[in-house]
């Protein structure tokens, strides 16, 4: 990806070379001038040579300013293409990172990189580079003035590279330890405005606005070094170019009191090392960004080697015979050892499929495989015979519906969010979804009905509704494999019921649904059970034979699930059926890891 960019990069950087060249050589416009007026225009008391050399002397330098201009649009684009590149995969990056590896802080730093990139690229410090390479001209030219006019200048020009290094040297550091601090300290803020109810309910707010205090006090501490290293060698920087234009002009007086040059060449030679060592003190002043945008270039770099483009696929038709679970094993983004292992069956078209265990089972994880939200580590998952990652990801999402445990929407409309915010979707496929999981009726209570914006992460709405919602969405298209993850969790007798139907729909019109359940209604319609425990397969089959095999038969009540005071819930699996009713006790409802 990165190699995309700096092939058109270096094609612009031989354009911006060649305007830094002319731009230089008209430098010489200013110093030449003066030398002209002290050596020609008072001696000879011409008039006409002075306005002859002062339209000659405007001219250059409008010309140099037009390609000051130039040079400016040019490096604006430059960063605007670099972005125009990238944007897309860092987007990509952004979204699939956290489904391989764990991200640091709010998992936007490859967005802020980009723009330290592209702002670095667009402004004046690239300038400083492309001038660098010019300084012998001017150190020479200083030489044909006078030897010791270009040993001053030559001095002057090894301090301030010096120090133009040592500037790389100190400020690494303290830039990289910025960055990783102001990592943190949004990641803390995002977390805490991402759980503001929370916060405002439990009475967090001052532990956590402590927590972000002291993070960003450890940022300000680290900009704070990479500041005073940069502005500190910065000031000095150009204090020594000052002195260094006083040393000259004193050489040049010196020389012009021994007779070795004239009051043209003393003059001439201030600006001419001024102008030298310009680029010097602009490359220290630009040596933090610059900095900023390397390290965010490499970690860029080191982002899209951990994100593998996806593979060019083949157009597949529609899955419609069955679902194949291959001995996966599933090991979490960013984790090392597997939370599922050795899972495998098979499911025909309009079958249903209920996966039941004990919490932390590893139901939940094995939803997100089935669906390829995480990729299995070992083993295959297959639709009519094709693992998903040979499926083009965009034509494989209209055939799956996905209802997470913890039901996620987008700042839009209710129609956006249940049409996965398809251009120009079908208001009657949108309704249609919303008839089947019965939030239809739901939905037309609101003001604005389907047009109703919901918020960011639908905040506008109950848990409940966001659940129906979220339901529709699953629906719509009709996609042939639905995954549900604790459907019922949020909701009401009534919109139990719709879940009830809508499973039983899906498997009408001959697909497959698999249903992650706590509770029994669920369970009730499905007609394949898989029961796991300890992130492995302890049972699969037909519901009855397995609820028969798993749970004591004495105590299972419909469906195989026992009733407490608390509720419906399943009972905790043992390890012998055969043994006493001591050993089984209601199973907790919370979600799975």
């Amino acid at each position: 990806m990165t190699a995309a960019v700096a092939s058109p990069l270096r094609r612009a950087s031989l354009g911006i070379a060649l305007i830094s060249g002319v731009v230089n050589v008209l430098a010489l416009t200013s110093p030449l001038f003066m030398l002209q007026v002290y050596d020609r225009v008072l001696a000879s008391g011409s008039v006409p040579t002075l306005v002859g050399l002062a339209i000659l002397a405007a001219g250059l330098y409008l010309f140099q300013a037009g390609l000051d201009i130039v040079r400016a649009r040019v490096l604006l684009r430059i960063g605007e293409h670099v972005d125009g590149v990238l944007c897309g995969p860092v987007h990509d990056a952004v979204v699939r990172l956290p489904l391989v590896a764990r991200m640091p802080g709010d998992g936007l730093q490859p967005l802020r990189d980009l723009d330290n990139v592209r702002g670095f690229l667009s402004g004046q410090g690239p300038t400083a580079f492309f001038d660098l390479p010019w300084m012998p001209l001017y150190l020479g030219i200083c030489f044909l003035f006078h030897f010791w006019i270009g040993v001053t200048a030559l001095a002057g020009a090894v301090v301030l590279v010096a120090l133009t290094i040592l500037a790389n040297a100190l400020s690494r550091k303290p830039v990289r330890e910025s960055i990783a601090h102001n990592m943190a300290r949004n990641g803390l803020l995002e977390a805490t405005r991402r759980n503001a109810e929370i916060v405002q309910a439990l009475g967090l707010s001052g532990r956590l606005e402590a927590r972000w205090l002291r993070a960003n006090a450890d940022y300000l501490a680290a900009n704070r070094r990479a500041g005073d290293i940069a502005g500190g060698l910065g000031s000095l920087s150009k204090t020594l170019r000052l002195m260094l234009q006083s040393a000259v002009l004193g050489v040049g007086a010196w020389l012009v009191i021994e007779q070795q040059a004239t009051g043209g060449i003393m003059i001439a030679s201030s600006i001419m090392v001024g102008r030298a060592l310009a680029p010097v003190d602009l490359a220290i002043a630009s040596w933090k960004p610059f900095l900023m945008a390397r390290q965010s270039w490499k970690r860029l770099q080191d982002l899209f080697g951990k994100i593998p483009p996806v593979p060019e696929t083949m157009a597949l038709p529609a899955p419609c015979r069955d679902l194949r679970v291959e001995n996966v094993t599933i090991v979490p983004p960013g984790e090392k050892r597997p939370t599922v292992a050795g899972v495998g069956f098979q499911i025909q078209a309009g079958s249903a499929l209920g996966v039941i265990g004990p919490s932390g089972s590893g139901k939940s994880t094995l939803s997100r495989a089935l669906v390829g939200a995480w990729a299995a580590a070992g083993g295959k998952v297959r639709l009519d015979g094709a693992s998903l990652d040979q499926w083009n990801r965009e034509a494989l999402g209209r055939h799956i519906g996905y209802l997470p445990q913890g039901v996620e929407l987008f700042d839009g409309t209710i129609a956006e969010n249940i049409a996965r915010f398809e251009e120009d979707a079908d208001a009657e496929a949108i309704v249609a979804a919303a008839r089947t999981a019965g939030a239809h009726d739901l939905i037309l209570r609101f003001e604005e009905g389907y047009k109703t914006r919901i918020g960011e992460s639908g905040s506008s709405l109950s848990a409940g509704q966001r659940q129906r919602i979220g339901l529709a969405r699953a629906l719509y298209g009709e996609p042939f494999l639905v995954v549900l993850d604790e459907p019922n969790a949020n909701l009401d007798a009534e919109g139990e019921a719709a879940v009830v139907r809508a499973i039983a729909s899906v498997r009408e019109r001959n697909g497959i649904v698999v249903v992650v359940a706590h509770r029994p209604s669920a369970i009730g319609v499905v007609d394949q059970v898989l029961m796991m425990e300890g992130g492995r397969q302890k049972a699969f089959g037909p519901r009855d034979a397995v609820l028969g095999q798993v749970l004591k038969p004495a105590h299972a009540g419909r469906n195989g699930f026992a009733a407490t005071g608390h509720g419906i819930m399943p009972l905790r699996v043992v390890a012998n059926p055969a043994k006493s009713e001591k050993h089984s006790e209601p199973e907790k409802t919370d979600g799975d890891t």
